[in-house]
């Protein structure tokens, strides 16, 4: 059954924007698809209130891929007829060049990309050795009064340089992050809601936005993906695998499919604000909707009590350390 409603809002963090629950992302989407395709994808997102876009400009680090996603999406938004109003926009700043790339460069050439003047949200990427916290805060702000970005949020930082970021914007008047990207879903939970990160969501200072819900498709059924997935945070892949027929079975005994069960699990934690997800067909994005009825039927203590068995990343650093 075609959704018919419009999918709700939540905000994104004390100071970010009042966002639909639904993102789409670019990573190995709008490149996969024929054009059409991904016109009418992004006609149907925003007919139902989720014109929520997550582009990248993926040319560094892991991401070195100088995909063309980001051009694909710019035209296609177009000839879909939406204008900038029309549609939020989420960018990405990497860190793993910076600052010898500086923030400014990377906005003004993903932008560019797009074919836009402003992205609505940043998330600054994660890394794997020391950051200058301070520089990263003190340069975002550099690009909000820029007029390049209007609020920003994190890709699974460590708790203490979220809490940093957080208290130095406090102290110096400058914009602070509203919002963290974690992994989390129905496997991944220590992360989002151990005593770090849930207490920041818990006290109102960031937002979750959900990220990597399905393990790069493998909680969604397929259980060897062919094309480059995220990173096996804690080396628990193998374990994530082996819990999809009991996802499986759990989905099909609340009528539901486990793509539905999973983002709807997302969504029954109160800190979440929004899931980010990629779907590189309209029919994948049709069932992803069906998961808001299934939280309305089902209620969200019981989603959890139904799910507990399946989160297998309890040995992982809640601190997000690795």
């Amino acid at each position: 059954m075609s959704f018919e409603g419009t999918v709700p809002t939540r905000r994104l963090g004390p100071a970010g924007p009042e966002v639909p629950v639904f993102a789409l992302g670019s990573w190995n989407t709008w490149d996969r698809m024929e054009f059409d395709d991904a016109v009418r994808l992004i006609q149907r997102a925003a007919a139902v209130g989720a014109a929520f876009f997550d582009v990248a400009h993926y040319n560094m680090g892991p991401h070195a891929e100088n995909a063309r996603t980001d051009l694909i999406f710019g035209e296609a938004v177009r000839v879909a007829g939406l204008a900038r109003e029309d549609y939020l926009l989420c960018g990405k700043l990497w860190l793993w060049e910076y600052p010898a790339t500086s923030f400014a460069s990377q906005m003004e050439t993903s932008l560019s990309r797009i074919g836009v003047e402003k992205a609505d949200a940043v998330v600054v990427g994660d890394y794997m050795g020391p950051i200058d916290v301070r520089q990263i805060v003190t340069d975002v702000a550099a690009e909000i009064a820029a007029g390049r970005v209007g609020s920003w949020g994190v890709n699974n930082w460590q708790a203490a340089d979220i809490t940093l970021a957080l208290d130095f914007a406090e102290a110096e008047g400058l914009t602070p992050p509203t919002f963290a990207q974690l992994k989390y879903g129905l496997a991944r939970r220590t992360m989002a809601e151990g005593a770090h990160y849930g207490e920041l969501f818990r006290s109102g200072r960031l937002a979750l936005q959900a990220s990597d819900v399905f393990e790069g498709g493998i909680l969604a059924g397929k259980l060897a993906p062919e094309r480059k997935i995220g990173a096996d945070v804690g080396g628990i892949r193998e374990q994530i695998v082996a819990v999809y027929p009991e996802l499986a079975r759990i989905a099909a005994g609340l009528d539901a499919t486990p793509t539905q069960l999973g983002i709807a699990f997302c969504l029954a934690n109160p800190a979440t604000a929004n899931v980010l997800f990629g779907v590189s067909r309209i029919e994948q994005l049709e069932d992803n909707l069906g998961a808001l009825e299934l939280l309305d039927r089902i209620g969200a203590d019981a989603l959890r009590a139904a799910t507990a068995g399946l989160w297998v990343d309890r040995a992982v650093n809640a601190d997000g350390s690795w």
